[in-house]
């Protein structure tokens, strides 16, 4: 029993470290979609 726990958590551990490491490497785009938004004219202090 001990062993299966062992290799469990062996397993477990190597996946959220790949997870960390695939997401550090991936080079993810930044968005481009231009987005307009009108703010009224109260927003602003005179």
């Amino acid at each position: 029993m001990s062993s299966l726990v062992r290799i469990v958590t062996v397993m477990v551990l190597v996946v959220v470290v790949g997870g960390i490491v695939a997401l550090s490497m991936w080079d993810i785009p930044a968005p481009t979609t231009k987005i307009e938004k009108v703010i009224p004219d109260e927003r602003f202090q005179r």
